[in-house]
């Protein structure tokens, strides 16, 4: 249902404003930007509260939110004819505005429900068996490729052969459905694990300072780190909350965000999360922006369906080279390897920008759309008229991959455009296919690094955190493409996305460095499955 809906709203959006990105725009701009303000604060509210208070509640908050705005959207789809006509308009601007609120909060849901139930409840329930941990990580990744694929397809076909306002109805039913699933799946698994309703309370400030005097020190951890556990575990109990002042209160959420990134930049695996993050500011995936550089090459829907098809595959593969290499040669070396395994991927895309077919052209400035559009006052692009039409030809000498372009049969062969080179676009997307096998593996490290290093206490916060770095290098690189929208200009995107790749994994390879030392290049070395219990917690064990 998450991912039907993360589908479909812009698709409504584009629907509703007229075949527009306006909305869709706003809309992605608002979430980010949510997210990146509320990411530390939604992570410490999970923090603060029960495993089953937290999981119940943002599953309830995120069904509901879509239900609600399936709802209105179905009302706007019915009468917008005549929700035009009321108040000038401003009746169908408000539908607008409540529609982006709503699913934005259904978003913040979401990314409450994915910390507590991906970053905390599956470490409790694997325990301390960290192999157990990679394998249920690798799973839910799985999962997650899987549904990615067919529940666009299931929203599309309906939204195809019925009607969007169907397709809201579809939604919103089937939201409904899931979450009562969903509700006596979380409380079946909660009942069959004890631990779950144990949570230890967040340390003090004093304790804080200590453990980041600890991080601080010369102590090079090896790679067998038991999963960080704290002793002094028991039942939940709300803390009494103090009294205090008003203006206390109002500083709270602010002194949260400070304190998360604080305590963020100071966890041991910090660079090893801003390697993850970096690799958020590329053009280089299945994204709109790719998709429409795609079309601007001739490639046509049904080809790219077929890229994508080819992606979801090399990622699922890419879930289990990870489980191989890390019983293989454990944790730290599969990033590592994971890491230049996508990089000589992404070379290819590096290539392909100075190859036949490439319209890069630096001579031609990203800035002039945009000072033409703002200062000279031109008009929009206009749909070309049939007749015109020949003059629009994408030529890349296979009709048969063309977004629906052929040359007319009466077309004078001297007059008509030369064949495009297919060399380019073919080396991008082989390069972008290949590297979902490193991408998801190195993700797949730097999630479960996460979860054995943070202390229980802290993973709502921090992950919160990671999540808010997430979407600020997303942001960077949406901002990346506007600055410079033109497809010659796309190939210097291209060279920026592999840098902050290359720049991602050198702060990874850092962070090994440091964790391993010497043994960082000897490889083949199994992970131990158990951790003896004699060693205290914190200690570490030679790979």
């Amino acid at each position: 249902g998450d991912r039907m809906w993360h589908f479909a709203v812009s698709v409504f959006l584009v629907e509703l404003y007229g075949n527009s990105l306006l909305l869709t725009a706003v809309y992605g701009l608002v979430v980010a930007g949510s997210v990146l303000l509320l990411g530390a604060i939604i992570g410490d509210w999970v923090d603060k509260n029960s495993r089953l208070k937290v999981a119940q509640t943002s599953l309830i908050v995120q069904n509901a939110s879509v239900i609600l705005c399936g709802i209105i959207l179905m009302i706007v789809f019915l009468f917008k004819t005549q929700l035009l006509t009321l108040y000038h308009g401003w009746l169908l601007t408000v539908c607008y505005i409540l529609v982006i609120t709503i699913a934005n909060i259904a978003n913040l849901a979401s990314t409450a429900t994915a910390i507590t139930i991906q970053r905390d409840w599956i470490v409790v329930v694997a325990g301390e068996d960290r192999s157990k941990l990679a394998d249920m990580n690798a799973t839910v990744r799985r999962i997650d490729q899987l549904t990615n694929i067919l529940a666009p397809m299931a929203v599309g076909q309906i939204m195809t052969f019925g009607s969007p306002m169907i397709g809201c109805g579809f939604i919103s039913g089937w939201n409904l459905m899931s979450m009562c699933v969903e509700y006596l799946l979380l409380w079946k698994v909660y009942q069959k694990t004890p631990t779950l309703a144990l949570k230890s309370v967040k340390v003090e400030e004093s304790e804080l300072k200590q453990l980041n005097v600890k991080k601080e020190s010369d102590v090079k951890p090896a790679e067998g780190v038991q999963l960080i556990v704290e002793k002094d575990v028991t039942g939940f109990k709300p803390q009494q909350e103090k009294e205090v002042g008003c203006g206390a209160r109002i500083a709270e959420p602010f002194i949260t965000f400070r304190d998360g990134w604080v305590a963020y930049y100071n966890q041991p695996v910090f660079l090893a999360g801003m390697g993850l993050a970096f690799l958020y500011m590329t053009v280089l995936g299945f994204d709109c922006i790719t998709t429409g550089y795609a079309y601007t090459q001739g490639l046509s829907g049904s080809v790219l369906s077929l890229l994508m098809g080819a992606s979801a595959v090399t990622g699922i593969m890419g879930t289990v080279a990870f489980t191989w290499l890390r019983r293989k040669c454990g944790l730290i070396r599969t990033g590592l390897i994971s890491g230049v395994a996508q990089f000589a991927c992404l070379v290819l895309c590096a290539i392909s920008v100075f190859m036949p077919g490439s319209p890069m052209d630096l001579t031609v400035s990203p800035f002039a759309d945009i000072s033409a559009r703002l200062f000279e006052s031109q008009p929009l692009p206009t749909i070309a008229s049939p007749e015109d039409k020949p003059e629009m030809i994408f030529a890349t000498g296979m009709p048969s991959l063309l977004n629906g372009s052929t040359p007319p049969a009466n077309s004078d062969p001297e007059m008509s455009p030369e064949p495009v080179p297919l060399i380019s676009v073919s080396l991008l997307f082989a390069g972008v296919i290949a590297a979902r096998v490193g991408l998801w593996s190195f993700d797949l490290t730097v999630t479960q690094l996460l979860q054995e290093n943070v202390v229980e206490s802290e993973r709502g916060i921090i992950n919160g955190v990671q999540n808010s770095m997430n979407y600020l290098l997303d942001l960077l690189h949406f901002i990346m493409v506007i600055l410079a929208p033109n497809p010659e200009a796309f190939g210097l995107l291209v060279l920026i996305s592999v840098s902050f790749v290359a720049m991602g994994h050198i702060m990874y390879f850092r962070f090994a460095q440091k964790s391993l030392g010497k043994q960082l290049f000897v490889c083949c070395t199994p992970d131990p499955k158990t951790v003896s219990d004699s060693s205290p917690p914190g200690n570490t064990s030679t790979v």
